[in-house]
């Protein structure tokens, strides 16, 4: 039986918040290793503090076209962390960085586990539309993971009194996400463009934090503590 395909995206605040969480991300390699006999992960990394601090130094600059450098320094940060977890994997990456959904989907043929990072640029989009877009080619569900436990209804960094949603429908949650504007290296859990993509395609879409036991509940069908959304509700 050929395996089913699990798109993950694991935010760059996970993977070097400011030095490497090896913590975290030693814990993501068991659980998907663990989880490789009955799946194939497209793994999509973000760009985290890394792309910020690019992006961020471009900010007072007077240069033309500004906004299209920044997002190539965000989609250069993305791959340099989806190379570094490819070596931390001990796989070989000299084949180079998968591009389009093409050479991800030619990799997952020999490969169960394949990471890249964003795969062409775009405007207004983060590495999360390009998760959203490979979660419609493989028809698979999104799983995304960040530093925060879940969608709240305000920034549970900034405030405490932040309310957890639990399951909110893809219209709702599209609502949400266009009252962000869009900034090259913006810090909301899904940018807008995903929002559109996962509503418009029906995507079920997982928010969880970086407790990789609620990663591994998911995958096997138990409890887990995270944000749905879908249309079931």
């Amino acid at each position: 039986m050929k395996k089913k395909v699990i798109v993950i995206s694991l935010g760059g605040s996970l993977i070097v918040p400011d030095k490497i969480n090896l913590r975290v991300i030693e814990q993501f390699k068991k659980i998907i290793l663990k989880n490789t006999g009955k799946y194939k992960f497209a793994v999509v990394c973000g760009g985290g503090n890394t792309a910020r601090t690019y992006i961020h130094g471009l900010d007072y600059e007077n240069i033309k076209n500004k906004e299209f450098f920044q997002g190539l320094l965000g989609i250069a940060s993305t791959r340099l962390n989806a190379r570094f977890m490819t070596y931390f994997f001990g796989n070989d990456a000299n084949k180079g960085m998968p591009h389009d959904m093409i050479e991800v989907e030619n990799m997952l043929e020999k490969h169960d586990v394949v990471f890249c990072g964003a795969l062409r640029y775009a405007d207004d989009e983060t590495s999360d539309a390009t998760c959203a877009k490979l979660a419609r080619q493989f028809n698979s569900e999104f799983i995304n993971l960040s530093d925060v436990s879940g969608l709240h209804d305000k920034n549970p960094k900034k405030f405490k009194n932040a309310k957890f949603i639990q399951e909110i429908s893809h219209k709702d949650f599209l609502k949400m996400a266009k009252q962000i504007e869009f900034k090259p290296g913006q810090h909301f859990i899904l940018d807008r463009k995903a929002a559109e993509i996962i509503k418009k395609y029906n995507i079920t879409t997982y928010l969880i934090g970086d407790n990789m036991k609620n990663l591994d509940n998911l995958l096997n069908g138990r409890h887990f503590v995270g944000s749905i959304i879908h249309n079931k509700i």
